[in-house]
């Protein structure tokens, strides 16, 4: 919100003497953060009002040339060479005298032009630096001050602008006649409340038939009728000054008076062509099928939710958003139809954001407005185009009012002061709120606050101790330290899972932390099937995007999406790791919402807490390119579904328990490279190569390779024993078996394992063959043997017996056969 200067102090009797500064340190002591201040571009020298008194057409020349006598409050008039032709004689300009100087450094003196002196220059926008406007001069109107009065002022040059951030919470704001009340306020100054206007009592039928269908979305809709509109009238100079001020491009009077009563007093507007407009006017939701063309030209599909004005032709206006085009205000336009209404803030928002439209209305409706100011807003605009456009009312005003009382807030005075640890007493408390607008009843410790109407947000308790703090001041509340707790370390769930993202973190691997968020179309670029538990996600009630409106029940998505962000932008290799909550769906009971005036009594936090979500901790990883890069040590290698598993096994590791490995199969991954990873009977994760229709839906590359392990579901490491050291020598024994291609080498290497007993330190698979002379079907498996005895040196008698023993329950496992 931009607020000039000069325009806030018409309502606000501001300080003399107060500086730009003290006005920037009054805003940010009341809550509002200034973002920048626009101060105007420097004049010297004489800059006075004129009034042109005769022109003179030159001729024999390139281009028209004007020769302009001009009344600037001397004994006798000026004369002034002129290009534009976009003033006539009696106009009231803005004339630079000889001595001064315009912005960049434009020296104006009287000096010979086409054949005539020259003794001054009438300015235009741009050359005052005031506007861009530079198709002609600026014409200052009729009501404009008597030839000689110093223009400086009127045409803005001493009016700061200051920019403020409003947050969201304070919409009123977004008008002088919030940032009035609320300076007022802070500075313990007398404000004029622009409001405060009583509307004619205008006499005849109404002008026009109105129905409110959805009273719950708009609870005050008014209307007023006007004919005899000047289509030709421009808006006076001082509007559009302030318009441009406030960033709002000027179009055409009857669009800048909306315009400007919107900035006034905080109701968006807006102006129908009367003679557009066919049979009564219904406020009502879309129908299915409905389109609209709204002002800036796009053509929308309406949705059942978006709220529309329409007519007997259908939809003329995308409610509180934008009008449609069908019923514009146009060059020719006499007859006018003015809206104000009251609109319901969330089903503003929904539609803003559906259709891609924040406008200034919209900003304002979301935000929530004063219903109080319909009519008000209608009077004002009335009389503004009466003034400057010869336009009269037609008939009476229309006012559908559905709104019901007010809501009554509870509040025990002494809340302010136990929050904020000052003394507020009841009776301050008291006046700090009617400040702000509320009507206080009670008998002083007990408080009935009712808020004001432009006050929205005020809804409990904390909002009025807020309000109380802010206006009281935030500098009054001191600043003390917490003590902080003893702590008793990380938990062993904290450990970890620090411990995870340490050994991928070291293993390679950069963590790419996701929203947790996602859609149905990823869900099915994965391939999850209809009835794969992935589905069944919990939605979000308010969510970021439409497109993304549920909660994650798995990690790939996000970290597919950054994987292919990264491919795109042009690297090759990528090893990416992330981890953190899914949330499964499922019934769940419905949470209850309690107050925020109390803390929640122990029913409620349980029931709260069972209504929220099972929230598993789980860790994946995604891989592409080169896992080992080439250079002169040779010639690389690609990453392949082993270093999933591989990523696995590290995760695993660094939990203290350890995985077995298994042929598997579900999507996202290729149904012949999906390895199943289980603790005991349990299935904890999967690792492998993503389908091919998935690396093509999702834009990777072919072979890409993901895991994702559920690290909840691990067991609890057992606590960490030494390994024996045996002072002995090693037996190393080398055994290449032939499987079958369907028996896994994990049963192979657990009935190694068994069969070798105690004695076995250690075995490797450190080959894999298949060919000739390997039949096919088989393939070969070479495993190494580190035979060792804590007591003794093991004779080669011992060895041969472990080593046959292991074969032995290999060979009745799984079929294996010693490769000859």
């Amino acid at each position: 919100m931009r607020v000039p200067i000069g325009w806030l102090a018409e309502h606000v009797d501001l300080p003399a003497g107060l500086t730009v500064e003290d006005l920037d340190t009054a805003f940010v002591r009341l809550g509002l953060e200034v973002e920048e201040i626009h101060r105007p571009a420097v004049v010297t020298g004489p800059l006075v009002v004129g009034r042109v008194l005769g022109i003179e057409e030159l001729t024999g020349f390139k281009k028209p040339i004007r020769y302009c006598q001009v009344d600037v409050g001397e004994d006798a008039p000026r004369g002034i060479v002129c290009g534009a032709r976009n003033f006539a004689v009696d106009d009231t300009v803005v004339v630079a005298l000889p001595g001064a100087v315009l912005p960049g450094g434009f020296e104006i003196a009287a000096r010979t032009t086409y054949d005539h002196v020259s003794d001054g220059m009438i300015c235009s926008v741009r050359e005052l630096g005031v506007g861009e406007d530079h198709a002609g001069i600026l014409v200052l109107g009729d009501d404009a001050p008597p030839p000689g009065t110093p223009a400086g002022p009127l045409v803005g040059l001493d009016d700061v602008v200051v920019e403020l951030a409003v947050t969201p919470d304070r919409g009123y704001c977004l008008s002088m006649r919030g940032i009035a009340r609320e300076m007022g306020t802070g500075l313990a100054v007398d404000w004029r409340d622009p409001g405060a206007l009583t509307p004619p009592a205008w006499s005849g039928e109404p002008a026009w038939t109105v129905t409110v269908e959805d009273a719950d979305r708009c609870d005050r809709f008014s209307m007023i009728a006007l004919e005899g509109l000047d289509p030709t009238a421009p808006s006076p100079w001082w509007m559009r000054r302030r318009l441009g001020q406030s960033g709002v491009r000027s179009i055409s009077l009857a669009v800048d008076v909306t315009n400007y009563v919107m900035l006034e007093l905080g109701q968006p507007m807006h102006a129908f062509d009367r003679a557009a407009v066919t049979g009564p006017i219904v406020v009502r939701r879309a129908r299915a099928g409905e389109r609209l063309t709204t002002l800036d030209g796009a053509d929308r599909a309406l949705d059942a939710d978006d709220l529309l004005i329409t007519d007997g032709t259908g939809p003329i206006g995308l409610a509180a958003v934008m009008g449609g085009a069908s019923t514009e205000i146009g060059d020719g336009t006499t007859d006018v139809l003015l809206e104000a209404a009251h609109w319901e803030p969330t089903g503003v928002a929904r539609t803003a954001r559906r259709h891609r439209l924040p406008s200034e209305a919209a900003k304002r409706f979301e935000r929530g407005v004063d219903p109080e100011m319909t009519m008000v807003a209608l009077a004002r605009a009335a009389a503004l185009l009466a003034r400057y456009g010869g336009a009269r009312v037609v008939g009476v005003p229309v006012d559908v009012d559905t709104r019901g009382p007010r809501p009554v807030i509870g509040l025990d005075a002494g809340l302010p002061a136990r929050v904020a640890g000052v003394p507020y007493p009841p009776a301050q408390v008291t006046e700090l709120l009617a400040a702000v607008g509320c009507a206080v009843d009670g008998d002083g410790t007990t408080l009935a606050v009712t808020p004001p109407p432009w006050r929205p947000d005020l809804t409990d308790p904390a909002d009025l101790v807020e309000e109380v703090v802010r206006l009281a001041g935030y500098d009054d509340v001191p600043s003390v330290l917490p003590t902080a707790p003893p702590g008793s370390g990380l938990t062993d769930r904290q450990r970890r899972r620090r411990a995870v993202g340490r050994a991928l973190a070291e293993a390679g691997y950069v963590e790419a932390p996701s929203y947790p968020f996602v859609g149905p179309a990823v869900l099915d670029a994965l391939g999850l099937a209809a009835d794969d538990p992935r589905r069944d996600v919990v939605l979000v009630r308010n969510p970021l995007s439409e497109e993304e409106p549920a909660l994650r029940t798995t990690l790939l998505p996000g970290l597919l999406a950054t994987l292919a962000r990264n491919l795109s932008r042009g690297q090759r290799d990528v090893a990416l790791f992330e981890h953190g909550a899914v949330f499964p769906g499922g019934e769940r009971s419905p949470a209850p919402l309690p107050g925020v005036d109390r803390r929640p009594d122990d029913e409620t936090l349980a029931a709260l807490l069972g209504a929220v979500p099972v929230q598993p901790w789980h860790v994946a990883a995604a891989l592409s390119g080169a896992r080992e890069p080439r250079g002169w040590w040779g010639p690389g290698r690609p990453a392949v579904w082993a270093d999933a598993v591989q990523a696995a096994r590290l995760v695993a590791a660094a939990a203290g328990v350890e995985l077995t490995v298994r042929a598997g199969e579900r999507a996202p991954w290729h149904p012949g490279r999906c390895a199943e990873l289980t603790v005991g009977d349990r299935v904890v994760g999967h690792a492998g190569e993503l389908h091919p229709r998935v690396c093509a839906a999702l834009d990777l590359p072919a072979r890409t390779s993901v895991m994702e392990l559920d690290v909840d579901a691990l067991p609890a490491a057992t606590v960490a024993v030494g390994p024996r050291i045996s002072a002995f020598p090693p037996v190393l024994l080398d055994l290449a078996l032939v499987v079958g291609d369907d028996v896994p080498a994990a049963e192979v290497d657990a009935a190694l394992r068994a069969g070798a007993g105690e004695l076995l330190e250690s075995l490797r698979l450190f080959d894999l063959y298949t060919g000739p002379p390997v039949p096919a079907g088989s393939r070969s498996l070479a495993y190494a043997l580190t035979l060792r005895a804590p007591d003794r040196t093991l004779t080669s008698e011992e060895a041969t017996a472990v080593r046959d023993a292991a074969l032995a329950a290999a060979a009745e496992r799984t079929g294996a056969v010693l490769r000859a």
